[in-house]
């Protein structure tokens, strides 16, 4: 690559491409870097966007931790350091109940190691709306008419980066005529052969488990399911590819499983009749070590650039993303009912007690 117009830098040498997967190694891999910091974090320069970039690029490194798939981060990760080849990012996978309470500790320590996190938890985002966790935004894509600012960005700091669709998916070979509805996976010949996401590792897949009962039988499907005596998977990633090894034959919340699909796995998914879908929401984190980085890795991401790399597969924020399967933008909000405060808790509890009594 040449000089880049937005960020003016020079290319540097080609830079390791990792995905750091799982918090305990992210912990292991960037605690020393964090405690030897030496300073509180501060929010970005205050200046022109060019200023922004150039004091990204001094610091050279920026982390985020995400919820979203591997492949569309190890994607987001190439395609960023392309972009700007004197920042070395860094990938931190995980499920929402293990990231937050991680940014919450490093938020109670003062000693930040993410920059960047992006999450379906609106219930933390709703938690978290009156303090310092994330920071104004400040990046010149959110101003992109495409974008939409007044309808993406909530308090100026947590903004739509896509959305997850889950539905349906099968195994070819196990199902090969395929799965329509989700009363497909009563089928007794399926029982210990379907998969599911635990209720308590998101308020994200409360939402998923209310919207079956409000479109496919109430709580009396979920109690047949429960006795389909399913699988259960920390999130929908692990059961997407369970259902690609044939481990499991159907997932009742897979996403659309692309990345398998196109490698030549014997996999098909539906959204089914009623679509759901969870809004991915991102920020920039109040105690980044990195915070000009952490801007730029945020503007970056809201850019037809950094949505390609991201939403195939997914909801884009922006319209015409090749690969993505809806426009986020028009997915519904989460339902607060089932997902915040006792309430939210008390389905929980009503979910996990359903799916783990009597195994």
């Amino acid at each position: 690559m040449g000089i880049d117009s937005r960020t003016g830098a020079k290319p540097v040498k080609k830079r390791r491409v990792a995905l750091v997967v799982g918090l305990v190694s992210a912990v292991a891999a960037f605690g020393l870097t964090a405690c030897g910091a030496g300073s509180s974090p501060s929010g970005p320069v205050d200046g022109p966007w060019a200023d922004v970039v150039a004091a990204a690029n001094k610091e050279g490194k920026v982390t985020i931790y995400s919820t979203q798939a591997e492949p569309r981060l190890g994607a987001l990760e190439a395609a960023f350091e392309a972009k700007y080849p004197q920042i070395d990012m860094q990938v931190v996978r995980g499920v929402d109940a293990d990231i937050l309470s991680k940014i919450d500790a490093e938020v109670r320590s003062g000693k930040g190691i993410g920059d960047v996190a992006v999450t379906t938890d609106v219930s933390w985002i709703q938690a978290n709306s009156d303090n310092d966790a994330a920071v104004k935004l400040v990046g010149p894509a959110f101003d992109e008419p495409a974008y939409n600012r007044a309808t993406t960005v909530v308090d100026d700091r947590f903004f739509l980066e896509g959305a997850v669709v889950l539905g349906l998916g099968w195994n070819t070979q196990a199902i090969p005529q395929g799965v329509k509805k989700p009363q497909d996976l009563l089928d007794p010949a399926l029982k210990g052969k379907i998969g599911i996401v635990s209720p308590g590792t998101s308020t994200t897949y409360l939402d998923y488990y209310a919207h079956l009962e409000k479109y496919y039988g109430g709580r009396d499907f979920l109690k047949k399911i429960a006795a389909q005596k399913p699988r259960i998977y920390p999130s929908s990633q692990p059961l997407g590819q369970a259902v690609a090894s044939g481990e499991i034959s159907a997932g009742l919340m897979t996403d659309p499983m692309l990345p398998s699909k196109e490698a030549g796995a014997p996999v098909e998914w539906t959204a089914g009749e009623h679509v759901w879908g969870a809004k991915w929401n991102g920020m920039a984190l109040g105690s980044s070590p990195n915070p000009n980085a952490a801007q730029v890795l945020a503007d970056f991401m809201v850019t037809p650039e950094g949505q390609a790399t991201t939403s195939v597969g997914y909801a884009a924020a922006l319209p015409d993303i090749e690969g993505s399967i809806e426009n986020a933008q028009g997915i519904g909000d989460q339902n607060l009912d089932v997902t915040v405060g006792a309430d939210g808790q008390k389905y929980r509890n009503e979910l996990e007690q359903l799916f783990t009594s009597g195994r």
